[in-house]
């Protein structure tokens, strides 16, 4: 080998040994980074392509492009605030206004526009960023921690109490990266990458929520329900999560009863109960502090405006009609599908049980985590009227990344997925954020 060469050769060594010398936060921040700056690319390609719309009259730039939408929507709130009464139509009924969105998030952004006096789009993608860049560290976590807990016990989960100042001890973030573990960096990015995850980057909610949602689910798989509670505030205040996560709490602790229940076989009568009780009584807690975090802004809404019902008024303003449970899917799959459309529905949902049940969901999920994987996508069948924003509500259920990374382990099939994903971006960015006007007005809002 000439001395060149060996020159180069040491040089790309010394390089890789310090790539694999540096913490693993740092991989996982990269990580995160480099699925931003693809983002960023998708953006200003499609961004490029705008023709007119309601917020400009040709392409736009990518501050300009990722603050449309809803967007519009936090930035009024964030400069204007919310309403003390409420806009109706001619017929009387409550028409579209901010209370729909929750406060979290824009009050954040207009506290730093007016201590940095960044602009809107700026001030709203920076926070969304650094709450992505925060969520994808709990991220890591979390994949690292469900897959362990579920390795372990099928009833595992939740009784390894883990101290608030050691949350993420154990997980190695400050380790070499030499002792990554792969299966949460493939999974993290993953989620990262998803063909929604462009969302992490814009002045929506999507951002902030997702990144208490993970730390809420990564404190319950790691047994601190302390922690849990904290979280559950700022993560009902910034997207309406509280009635699923509620929901799941509830099962958890049912289920942590009947198994103390089932223990106590040599205890008879209300001491058995009682005694298995007790034992669970702290989960019970916390469910019901769930049940009040959900329904806190729609409370909030109540005294500000005077209408107990100005939040779920606000809420059927988009979609036109009350809400009756499930009906609007069942109309939707006819619409779409026609008469097969219920069938197809009846399909999805046995298929996602079916997957649910598998046995790569319950290696890689413990139960808690498959309860709100449950608990959330039976709020969006009771709930949703679904339609193209659809997608982008999916990004709660991030947890199913992990079995779906899981199914091989190998790298061509894991990088596959990645490539998958990020052509998914450009899809749903030039889909759905695009604006295209149709024929009977409007345009599927992403």
């Amino acid at each position: 080998m000439t001395p060149v060469r060996r020159f180069a050769a040491d040089g790309v060594e010394r390089i890789r040994q310090r790539i694999l010398g540096s913490p693993i936060f740092l991989w996982v921040l990269g990580v995160y980074a480099a699925t931003r700056i693809w983002g960023w690319v998708v953006f200003s390609l499609v961004g490029r392509q705008q023709q007119s719309s309601p917020w400009g009259s040709g392409p736009m730039s990518y501050l300009q492009f990722i603050a449309i939408w809803d967007g519009d929507w936090y930035r009024h709130i964030a400069q204007v605030g919310y309403p003390s009464t409420l806009p109706v139509d001619l017929s009387g009924s409550v028409d579209q206004n901010p209370w729909a969105f929750y406060p979290l998030f824009p009050m954040t952004v207009s506290g730093l526009m007016r201590v940095t006096g960044l602009s809107w789009p700026a001030a709203g993608g920076l926070v969304s960023i650094a709450c992505g860049a925060v969520a994808s560290i709990l991220l890591y976590g979390f994949f690292t921690s469900a897959r362990a807990v579920a390795s372990r016990s099928e009833d595992a989960g939740g009784e390894q109490y883990v101290s608030p100042r050691r949350i993420l001890h154990g997980l190695g973030l400050k380790q070499p990266g030499r002792g990554i573990d792969r299966f949460a960096l493939w999974s993290t990015a993953l989620v990262l990458l998803n063909p929604i995850a462009p969302i992490l980057q814009v002045p929506y909610a999507e951002s902030m929520n997702f990144m208490f949602l993970a730390g809420f689910l990564l404190a319950l798989v790691r047994g601190n329900l302390v922690i849990c509670s904290l979280v559950l505030i700022p993560t009902c205040l910034s997207r309406p999560v509280g009635v699923p996560v509620a929901a799941a709490l509830g099962f958890w602790w049912l289920t942590r009863f009947v198994l103390a229940y089932r223990e106590r076989s040599s205890t008879e009568g209300f001491a058995r109960f009682a005694a298995s009780f007790r034992r669970t009584a702290r989960y019970l807690g916390v469910a019901l502090f769930a049940c009040v975090c959900a329904l806190a802004w729609p409370g909030i809404a109540w005294i500000a405006t005077g209408r107990y019902d100005a939040y779920t008024s606000t809420e059927t303003a988009w979609r036109g009609e009350h809400l009756l449970p499930v009906q609007p899917w069942i109309d939707q799959s006819l619409n779409y599908f026609g008469a097969p459309g219920p069938l197809i529905l009846l399909i999805l949902v046995l298929g996602f049980l079916w997957v649910m049940h598998s046995r790569v969901v319950l290696t890689t999920l413990p139960r808690n985590i498959r309860y709100w994987c449950y608990a959330y996508v039976t709020y969006l069948l009771i709930f949703l009227f679904p339609q193209s924003s659809t997608f982008r509500l999916l990004l709660p259920v991030f947890p199913l990344a992990a079995p779906l990374v899981a199914l091989s382990e190998s790298r061509a099939y894991r990088a596959t997925l990645l490539i998958g994903a990020a052509v998914g971006q450009l899809i749903w960015v030039g889909w759905l954020w695009h604006w295209k006007e149709l024929p009977s007005g409007g345009d599927y809002p992403p």
